[in-house]
């Protein structure tokens, strides 16, 4: 959830999520259940070679639907992949589906799944948001501001 328009404060260092081909080989390696909970492995097509793209990302699920955020907004490599191919494949715990991505990038639908998610997992979004030199419980206010640099997509199964 990195917004590309602010700095880093002074002294802290941002979130890091763990290197994807960690990611990738602990679900290669029977770990897919556990992961599964709020990590799924999104696979897309690369918009300039044409290749698969497999990257792990947290999602959430809604209406049985599954939303993700980009913290690099719509600059994101994946996400420019989706813009130019909507047709995903998504792994999520034991399971492996075709799938259509919608990208969203209003930011009042963004920050309602940031609130959805704080809701969901206040310690580990607090924790993300704080590292972006954010409130841990951020007003309403302060989360559409932050949304506004930010993207998502909603895959829905095929």
């Amino acid at each position: 959830m990195r917004n590309p328009a602010t700095k880093d404060p002074p002294g802290k260092r941002p979130f890091r999520a763990p290197p994807s081909t960690l990611i990738i080989w602990l679900y290669d390696h029977g770990f897919a259940p556990l992961l599964g909970r709020l990590i799924l492995l999104l696979t897309t097509t690369g918009r300039k070679s044409g290749l698969p793209r497999v990257i792990p990302l947290q999602y959430e699920m809604v209406d049985g639907q599954f939303y993700i955020g980009s913290a690099r907004g719509a600059q994101a490599d994946w996400f420019r992949n989706i813009l130019a191919d909507p047709h995903v494949r998504v792994r999520v715990k034991s399971r492996e589906f075709a799938g259509i991505a919608e990208p969203v990038t209003d930011y009042l639908r963004v920050a309602d799944f940031l609130e959805l998610r704080l809701r969901r997992h206040p310690r580990i979004v607090g924790m993300i948001l704080k590292s972006e030199g954010l409130p841990a419980k951020p007003d309403r206010v302060q989360l559409e501001d932050y949304a506004r640099g930010l993207a998502m997509v909603i895959i829905s199964q095929q």
